[in-house]
């Protein structure tokens, strides 16, 4: 199952059920012709639309042309609708201040400089702990605003080692 929202507030459940593709409980006769990558062409209901992909966008966004009209759509399974309903979606919005040791260890090597923007999944510090290498990454995009440590120093469990902004 996958809820489909479109920018205009539009919201669509979509499910295949024993080969049938139903859409907010109605069951809908759909043919597809894929023109070439990004254009098709479907037939919903004797309806016809002319369908091509614009932009492929972050967090399983779409910006489709449907006709010749725009729209944005925002493609939810069923984890990201749990996740909403229990009010932990935002969570992901929500800004990192810093970078803590998730246990304690030894800074080996600092990949960035104060002042450096860094994206989601960038590596920050890799710190050895248990005679393993780990490379903790940035978990969102920032800006280095602070390196705390230096390079061979050890660190506990919690201490701040970045400040983000």
């Amino acid at each position: 199952m996958i809820t489909a929202e479109t920018s205009s507030g539009n919201s669509y459940v979509i499910d295949i059920k024993n080969g049938n593709t139903v859409v907010n409980g109605k069951k809908m006769d759909i043919n597809k012709l894929f023109i070439s990558p990004g254009k098709s062409h479907w037939l919903v209901n004797n309806r016809s639309y002319y369908i091509e992909l614009l932009e492929k966008g972050d967090n399983k966004t779409y910006t489709l042309r449907i006709n010749d009209k725009k729209v944005t759509i925002t493609l939810k399974d069923k984890m990201d609708v749990l996740l909403k309903e229990l009010g932990m979606d935002a969570l992901s919005n929500l800004k990192v201040n810093d970078l803590k040791a998730p246990m304690p260890g030894l800074v080996l090597d600092i990949k960035v400089t104060e002042g450096q923007q860094v994206k989601k999944g960038d590596t920050i510090i890799v710190l050895e702990a248990m005679k393993m290498e780990n490379a903790l990454k940035a978990l969102a995009d920032a800006t280095v605003k602070k390196i705390a440590v230096i390079k061979g120093t050890a660190v506990e469990k919690n201490q701040v080692l970045v400040f983000l902004s």
